[in-house]
């Protein structure tokens, strides 16, 4: 069964994909449809509903396509497969689709980054998350640190720029530059998606008050090899038959 459109007709050329590997992130404005925007911004407001009203075992934030067939329907999606096939190559596993709603006056997320295969940089680990309405500067905005993700590191912490800055931060060079490592803060129009190595370090300002909900999903790839702490899949829905997904759902 031919699938629905979810991007708008691009590419992702050879000097994009070497961007990504520089800078960690990279943003392709506008790509989603119209359709898939109303249909995500339908299944994210779901999946708020049952957050709101403590709905746990599993998480709805956390398992999301667990409890929405739309959700569930883009893990396998073509467009977004071959997408993922371009960064990581051939041989990948689905990881997990997590929402990342941002309620007016939501708290944001402090600097960080994750974990996977530290040792090998041949086993790559993707986000590619969807914002549907997209963010502006200092109202939930996404924020990373281009050259981070270089380092392969799981443990960057920082509750703010400026902890972040005089903490990891102090010293540190592009491994491939060998210009100083800087914040980079996003504003990215709606119906965007943005790809993002795992080990890049990056945090969302807080949303404003009074600001709609900023719609967002991520949706996350990686090259099969090791355990991954992110991986947030039951042992139930691992089973489940979904089309397209055949190969994407085990471990390894």
């Amino acid at each position: 069964m031919q699938q629905t459109p979810i991007f708008q007709p691009y590419e992702f050329s050879a000097q994009d994909k070497e961007k990504l590997d520089r800078d960690g992130h990279f943003v392709l404005p506008g790509l989603l449809t119209p359709q898939a925007c109303e249909q995500l911004t339908d299944s994210l407001s779901r999946i708020e509903d049952l957050v709101e009203a403590g709905v746990k075992d599993p998480l709805p934030n956390h398992n999301a396509a667990e409890y929405d067939s739309y959700l569930e329907s883009l893990i396998a999606h073509p467009q977004l497969l071959t997408l993922a096939r371009q960064v990581l190559g051939e041989n990948i596993r689905f990881d997990h689709c997590v929402t990342l709603n941002r309620p007016s006056g939501n708290q944001g997320v402090r600097w960080h980054s994750h974990e996977y295969a530290e040792d090998d940089p041949r086993l790559g680990f993707l986000r590619i998350f969807f914002y549907v309405n997209g963010f502006e500067l200092n109202n939930g905005n996404l924020k990373a640190v281009p050259g981070s993700h270089l380092y392969r590191d799981e443990q960057i912490n920082a509750e703010t720029d400026a902890d972040l800055q005089t903490g990891w931060l102090a010293g540190k060079t592009h491994p491939h530059t060998g210009e100083s490592l800087q914040i980079e803060a996003l504003a990215i129009p709606p119906a965007s998606v943005v790809l993002m190595w795992t080990h890049a370090a990056h945090a969302v300002n807080p949303r404003l008050p009074d600001s709609p909900t900023r719609w967002a999903v991520v949706y996350a790839y990686r090259n099969p090899g090791r355990p991954s702490r992110a991986r947030w899949i039951t042992e139930a829905y691992e089973r489940k038959a979904i089309p397209g997904a055949e190969g994407l759902m085990s471990l390894y």
